[in-house]
């Protein structure tokens, strides 16, 4: 036989053999698609729901601001030596596990999450320290009744780790920062818990009421408010303009503390420590 005549033969039978076998797919889809028909409409996989944004909210303006000298070694000097004994005067308590949960790796729509602290809250009790102790350690089944914060200072002194910094306290319900917050339940509203550190202050004695004001907090407490917060600053990497009030990120516009607050204080102290360069 011609090889050229073999050669063109074999080709007519490949195109012969292609035709059937797209005649064959076509009939198989057809009879998928007919089968589909018969079981009721094609359902496609819908692309993942994204969380709701945060409703808008003011800007934060931090009133701290940079500063990378203090001339003040003698309050530098003090507050160091302060340093090198809050571990051992730090107190630590166990709080009901209905007042705090782990920090979420996902949110309520599968969204992956980053865990570490980025943000810092600060809180007043109103009422005493031993108030507050007593409601994170009674178990509360009721939402709206779980609160929590990562750490008390005393009026007169007393350091109080309420929760460690990897557990999820819940010091704000209805909030955000900057247009931030976490669902993790998509039948509630966001907060900024999952990414928040919580510190409260003790309120003075005439601050347990609703008045917009009080005599203010003690030296003691600003002393040890900026060595918990350049401690955290350090080990999270939280700038400074991330700390911020429980008034500010409060969305239901109920909140006013920490009221009386001394933002300069807070200013002489972190630059004493050098934690806001």
């Amino acid at each position: 036989m011609n090889p050229l005549t073999s050669q063109r033969r074999q080709r007519a039978l490949g195109l012969a053999l292609g035709g059937l076998a797209a005649s064959g797919a076509l009939l198989g889809a057809a009879l998928v698609l007919q089968n589909l028909r018969d079981q009721g409409p094609l359902l496609l996989p819908s692309p993942r729901q994204r969380a709701p944004e945060p409703p808008a909210q003011a800007v934060w303006v931090s009133p701290l601001k940079r500063q990378c000298h203090s001339a003040d070694s003698t309050l530098r000097q003090r507050l160091l030596a302060l340093q090198r004994g809050l571990p051992q005067r730090t107190e630590r308590l166990r709080i009901d596990p209905s007042n705090y949960a782990d920090r979420q790796t996902r949110d309520a729509y599968g969204t992956r999450l980053d865990t570490t602290p980025s943000l810092v809250v600060l809180h007043e009790t109103v009422y005493g320290l031993g108030s507050a102790i007593n409601t994170f350690t009674t178990h509360h089944p009721n939402d709206s009744d779980q609160v929590s914060y990562h750490l008390l200072l005393g009026e007169h002194g007393r350091v109080v780790e309420t929760l460690d910094s990897s557990k999820r306290a819940y010091g704000a319900g209805y909030s955000a920062f900057q247009g931030r917050w976490v669902i993790t339940n998509p039948s509630m509203a966001g907060s900024v818990n999952n990414f928040a550190l919580h510190l409260s202050l003790e309120t003075p004695l005439d601050g347990e009421d609703n008045d917009a004001g009080h005599s203010g907090y003690s030296t003691i407490q600003y002393d040890h408010l900026a060595l918990v917060l350049a401690e955290w600053m350090r080990r999270y990497r939280i700038p400074f303009d991330a700390i911020t009030t429980h008034r500010h990120v409060d969305l239901g516009l109920e909140r006013a503390d920490p009221r009386s607050f001394d933002w300069s204080a807070l200013q002489r102290r972190l630059a004493a420590l050098g934690a806001l360069c």
